[in-house]
């Protein structure tokens, strides 16, 4: 399957469905930061709250990138 069907696949998906995606593809639990929490759960809670402060976000796509981003920002600041 080329990259744009999977792109297509995941502007159409929910919220809750990208979650659990990500949830489902986590393995953060094998290396938590400094052994205190699981990033894909900090990722979701963090742009959860960004939302709520009036982030917009159109499409799922751009849910699963700003999720993307987020965890690499927690990966690689804390």
């Amino acid at each position: 399957m080329n990259n744009f069907s999977n792109y297509q696949k995941i502007n159409d998906m929910s919220i809750r469905q990208i979650n659990k995606l990500f949830r489902a593809n986590d393995d953060s639990n094998k290396w938590p930061i400094c052994g205190r929490f699981n990033v894909t759960e900090r990722a979701i809670n963090r742009i959860r709250k960004r939302i709520r402060q009036g982030l917009e976000i159109n499409g799922g796509l751009e849910y699963y990138f700003a999720l993307e981003r987020e965890i690499s920002d927690i990966v690689n600041n804390y």
